[in-house]
């Protein structure tokens, strides 16, 4: 689920947020081919790890992440309509013995020290901000274990005011490639890899899933000012991708526990 729109995603009716993004397949940018490729560049994994998926919405990245490691995972996310989701599918599926969703706080994470193997973040990280999130979930990961998130990131030093203007305002961390990787040393990591998301990430795996809610949730909620702006904050959120997407898009970055 993103932010990346001038009305803050805390201003709407939490209900609302849940119900608009729990209809659509991702809650934020991203592909499973992007997920397989970001797991290409991790060692070690064993059915004895555990990794936490955390923000992980209704599962789309989790349920890539089972199906490529032998691993256990828990995912958290704060809404709980989301995890009930989530257990849904992984009931479905059968995968309840190896995956969880547990309501649970980003800034308050329900794990031990030095408890994973791999902390993992889709579009997500965000809602605690990236250095603090690097910062405070290093005590999480075991010596040696490993971290990968996806960071909203500029591609150029420079960029018309528009779009600056709306990302200082959606989300003011913010910042280039060079930066985000400096930040994610000094926050105790080794370096690892980083690659940017293909624009398919964008507009196939989320706007234009996003497309078709859009009439049946006004229809429900064609009283509701809070449900119109909602849906106009999200197509605007995606005229400003297609206009401005030469300057900004996600980043998968990956990190070793030093």
């Amino acid at each position: 689920m993103s932010n990346h729109h001038n009305q803050s995603i805390n201003e709407f009716d939490f209900n609302l947020i849940c119900e608009y993004f729990s209809s659509i397949e991702r809650q934020g940018p991203g592909s499973p081919e992007a997920t397989v490729r970001a797991l290409s560049f991790i060692d070690n994994l064993t059915s004895d790890s555990h990794i936490a998926d955390v923000g992980c919405g209704t599962g789309s990245p989790t349920r890539v992440l089972v199906q490529h490691t032998p691993c256990r995972i828990t995912g958290i996310d704060l809404f709980p309509h989301f995890i009930e989701l989530f257990n849904d599918n992984a009931e479905s599926q059968h995968l309840q013995d190896r995956v969880k969703g547990v309501v649970a706080s980003m800034c308050e994470m329900p794990f031990r020290e030095e408890e994973l193997d791999l902390i993992w973040s889709e579009g997500a990280i965000y809602n605690i901000g990236y250095q603090k999130g690097l910062t405070e979930w290093h005590r999480y990961l075991k010596q040696g274990g490993y971290i990968a998130v996806s960071e909203a990131t500029w591609f150029t030093d420079e960029r018309p005011a528009e779009i600056n203007d709306y990302w200082m305002d959606a989300y003011s961390e913010i910042d280039t490639v060079a930066n985000k990787i400096l930040q994610m040393q000094k926050a105790g990591y080794s370096f690892v890899s980083a690659f940017v998301l293909p624009e398919n990430c964008w507009t196939d795996h989320y706007y234009a899933l996003q497309v078709p809610v859009h009439e049946t949730f006004l229809l429900k909620h064609k009283d509701n000012r809070t449900a119109c702006d909602l849906v106009v904050a999200q197509r605007h959120e995606a005229q400003m991708y297609a206009k401005y997407k030469e300057y900004y898009g996600y980043v998968f970055y990956i990190g070793k526990k030093s």
